[in-house]
């Protein structure tokens, strides 16, 4: 059986993964200022946050319409998975919905499946791999989606973020929390929840010890790590991801350790020297 993933533009696969992976991204648009940026491998990221953070006003995100999706799932495959962002946090898994619905209605014989990743970046990038890895193993369909979810509903994912400015506008953090951050140089350890909306896990005086404090939290559960993978986006912070890399490899056994820089949506919201795991 011939398998298709998918995955809005907030799935940070860089290049080599997209190419491993067979993966189809469908972007999500955000507007600066009047200006429609298109989050797609024509969008010169590095150039977006600088015109971003030059901007006065909160940039604007819109989610892929069903016909973009619809438009993406391939007619000889007879099976599609599709990734998208938090439904706490998009309208994105609604569209990605209908899209299936409508497929579904003019194709009975087709298997679409939409996974809410209850989480954005790197977390839709471990989903991926997940995916892809039990398309590998010749898996069928609904095993796929039984391990894939089981997967999702236990998988961590894990930030810091220098500004919160553009969370806090759009409504993903409290004003409250955002407020936090702005004394003394507190940074904020954040955290997606089961239900993939954005909380407070804890604080820190600086970035160097939050980033510490991060690494601490993954030892929290006392689970074993060996056969696991943890993916690292950061936005234009490649140093600060190695840093994190090495204190990582320092402390934990994961099986696997990716870095990969954030796309146009993700960094959107980590903005410059975001970091966030997901395992």
């Amino acid at each position: 059986m011939r398998y298709k993933i998918l995955a809005d533009s907030s799935c940070d696969v860089d290049d080599r993964m997209k190419g491993e992976l067979e993966i189809t991204l469908v972007p999500l648009t955000i507007d600066v200022d009047g200006t429609r940026y298109v989050d797609d491998g024509e969008l010169d990221v590095a150039s977006y946050i600088r015109i971003m953070n030059a901007s006065s006003n909160n940039p604007k995100s819109a989610c892929p319409s069903p016909e973009d999706y619809l438009k993406e799932i391939p007619e000889d495959a007879e099976g599609t998975f599709i990734i998208t962002l938090s439904s706490a946090l998009s309208g994105s898994f609604n569209s990605a919905m209908l899209a299936r619905n409508l497929y579904l209605e003019g194709n009975p014989e087709k298997k679409v499946h939409v996974f809410d990743s209850r989480s954005a970046a790197s977390g839709e990038v471990l989903a991926a791999l997940w995916t892809a890895e039990c398309i590998r193993q010749g898996m069928g369909f609904e095993e796929i989606v039984d391990v894939v979810e089981e997967r999702i509903r236990n998988m961590t994912v894990v930030f810091v973020l220098e500004r919160l400015d553009h969370l806090e506008k759009a409504g993903r953090l409290s004003t409250l929390k955002a407020a936090i951050a702005n004394v003394l140089n507190i940074k904020l350890i954040l955290h997606a929840t089961r239900e993939g909306t954005i909380d407070l896990l804890g604080k820190a005086r600086g970035t160097g010890k939050a980033l510490g404090k991060m690494v601490e939290t993954i030892g929290g559960k006392g689970e074993d790590l060996s056969g696991k993978t943890l993916v690292i986006a950061h936005c234009a912070a490649r140093d600060r991801a190695e840093q994190v890399k090495g204190m990582v490899e320092a402390r934990y056994g994961f099986k696997e350790i990716l870095i990969v820089p954030t796309r146009g949506l993700s960094s959107t919201y980590a903005n410059e020297g975001g970091v966030i795991l997901a395992y």
